[in-house]
């Protein structure tokens, strides 16, 4: 299988390309700075440019199966700017299968029936432009016809893996709190194998 991964060199991207490498997978990987890459990631191949540039888009997604996109907002509207033209391409290509990581603030309110997570009082945070760019990326790919999944993992520490990773389509796991960085990683690396969720969002805690 060959994938196509946007956000290679950040915290939970870096670890699933060198994951689905050693699995033994191809990879392409549109990146900003390539020697960067170059210096976390070993044996894929680097696609130079901006996810919001429709040309790299298209080249990094020709000849893949699968997408796996980790962007995240970086305080701009890449996300919501990248989403589309990364579902058109596919769309092009003829390739349904997409697998991205979210934020559980997109995640269904257990309590305040109809909002999101970062709409409702379960949410901490005081900004919610990261939310509102994760939701718009969501709703993108909730109006296309792509066989789509987004892992949401709550709050997102470094570190090793711990184990007994919880996991609840559409709604975060009963008192989750958080789950590692490397936890998310396998757990998206596994979804890239099994392809056990479709069309959902998943909430991942411990």
């Amino acid at each position: 299988m060959k994938i196509a991964i946007f956000g290679a060199t950040g915290r939970v991207g870096s670890r699933v390309t060198n994951f689905a490498l050693q699995e033994g997978f191809e990879v392409k990987a549109l990146v900003r700075d390539i020697e960067k890459a170059e210096s976390m990631i070993s044996g894929a191949q680097f696609i130079n440019g901006e996810a919001t540039d429709l040309i790299a888009v298209e080249q990094t997604i020709e000849g893949c199966d699968l997408v796996f996109s980790a962007l995240n907002t970086d305080k701009t509207d890449t996300l919501s700017t990248a989403k589309p033209l990364i579902i058109q391409t596919m769309l092009k290509h003829d390739i349904s299968r997409i697998i991205t990581i979210g934020t559980a603030g997109i995640l269904n309110s257990r309590f305040e029936k109809g909002k999101y997570r970062y709409q409702s009082n379960e949410s901490k945070r005081r900004s919610t432009f990261a939310a509102e760019e994760h939701e718009k990326a969501y709703q993108a790919l909730n109006k296309s016809t792509l066989d789509w999944v987004i892992l949401c993992p709550t709050y997102l520490p470094d570190g090793d893996s711990e184990g007994k990773v919880r996991y609840e389509e559409n709604y975060l796991p009963e008192d989750g709190k958080k789950i590692t960085v490397t936890d998310t990683a396998l757990f998206a690396l596994e979804e890239i194998k099994k392809e056990e969720f479709h069309h959902t969002r998943v909430g991942l805690s411990y």
